[in-house]
């Protein structure tokens, strides 16, 4: 746990670093363009990619050095960073190149999870596998709390180039640390050097491999149809409370709320490392975040309604994450961990991204007064439901039962 927390911290202050990054890229691209569309356009190169390039990111990363795989993808977001410091410099930054790099930093982030995972479960005893991930949630939590404060003060005082500096150094933060750590080599002898086919056989492999596993696929299935739910509670808190309000501070104060219900649960599960059972938490913590996360958003009437919502949207979504990541890394052999929680992430994450797309659509079209209101409040309920029907399904509840640790049955032949 020690060599693992100086890598949690190195790869903390990067993410805080990147952050600062992008809040200033907000900033410039909502005054070159006063569209929300533009800034929709920046999420969306940049999530995009790391989707739909994480089974082949997790087919390469089975076969690589994964130390190695993580050093080269910091070190190739610091170098798209500095080819647009260095464009913004020259006075020829266009809305295009931040869509690019945020293209690029996709690309680089599919390599990153995987690698990332699959060195956590390297490094660290099964049992705190729960705890591991609640201090990445805690690391991108603080990120959410401290980037946007960090950087609204240091755009008046250094401006962007200065950030992006700043973000540099930071990177290089994390590549010492993953200099100074010792990661344990793979488990199985190093595979032959790919083929065209047999990429195409490690991509598909993964998603073989969780239809071979009625738990895992049961497990798939419960977080595809509620992420979509999720998605609908955390892009429409911002329309609903400028809706309402108009005031754009009072947003910022519910959602630094929700930073700090992030922490809360990181610290939390970091400390304590969840419940036995970590099923229990997932589904409880689902039921959390959609009854008291979601509807309460959409039950609030007032700031301070909306800001414990948000709190404790944050506060139970380290839990689930965390469990569920759990779960998959204790019963996946590492060597084909890559593969398979690409795979996985590419199922459970495109719901999200539909109901992202369909939240707007949705609140424009239904014919109630407060749109959002009831929105969030149906999500809630619905998710919530999927989560306590979880406790009702054999092959959910019983998942760690069913499901041996480093489940080595399933071959790559197969």
């Amino acid at each position: 746990m020690q060599a693992f927390a100086v890598l949690w911290f190195g790869q903390m202050i990067s993410i805080i670093g990147s952050a600062m990054t992008w809040f200033a890229f907000t900033i410039w691209v909502w005054e070159k363009t006063e569209q929300a569309a533009s800034l929709a356009l920046v999420g969306f190169f940049t999530f995009l990619p790391s989707l739909l390039f994480s089974p082949f990111a997790g087919a390469f990363v089975d076969r690589w050095n994964r130390k190695l795989t993580l050093m080269f993808s910091d070190m190739a977001s610091a170098i798209a960073t500095i080819v647009v410091f260095l464009i913004y410099i020259s006075g020829s930054l266009e809305l295009w190149h931040i869509y690019i790099l945020g293209l690029l930093t996709g690309v680089f982030t599919a390599f990153q999870y995987p690698a990332y995972i699959t060195v956590a479960t390297l490094m660290v005893p099964k049992e705190h596998y729960a705890r591991a991930e609640g201090m990445m949630g805690l690391a991108h939590a603080f990120s959410g709390l401290l980037a946007p404060i960090l950087a609204a003060i240091l755009l008046s005082k250094i401006g962007m180039e200065g950030i992006m500096l700043l973000d540099l150094l930071t990177f290089l933060f994390a590549f010492g640390a993953l200099l100074w750590i010792r990661i344990p080599p793979r488990t199985s002898p190093e595979p032959a050097s790919p083929t065209q086919s047999r990429i195409l056989r490690d991509v598909s492999f993964g998603f073989r491999y969780i239809h071979s596993k009625p738990s895992l696929r049961a497990l798939i299935g419960l977080f595809m149809f509620a992420n979509f739910f999720l998605a609908v509670g955390a892009t429409l808190m911002a329309p609903l409370i400028l809706s309402q309000t108009g005031d754009k501070s009072l947003l910022a104060g519910v959602q630094s709320s929700g930073a700090f219900g992030g922490i809360a649960g990181g610290t939390l599960l970091g400390i304590w490392g969840g419940p036995k059972k970590r099923m229990n938490g997932i589904l409880l913590g689902g039921v959390g975040a959609c009854l008291l996360g979601v509807a309460g958003l959409g039950v609030g009437r007032s700031v301070i309604v909306w800001g414990i919502a948000s709190f404790l949207f944050a506060f139970f979504e380290p839990f689930v994450e965390g469990g569920n990541l759990a779960i998959w890394q204790s019963k996946v052999d590492v060597d084909i961990q890559g593969r398979v929680l690409s795979a996985r992430r590419l199922l459970v994450q495109v719901p999200y991204l539909f109901g992202m797309a369909a939240s707007g659509w949705l609140a424009d079209h239904l014919l109630f007064e407060n749109n959002f209101s009831v929105l969030l409040v149906l999500a809630g309920l619905i998710g919530s439901t999927a989560f306590l029907v979880g406790f009702i399904v054999p092959p959910l509840r019983d998942v760690e039962r069913i499901l041996p640790d480093k489940n080595l049955q399933f071959a790559e032949g197969t």
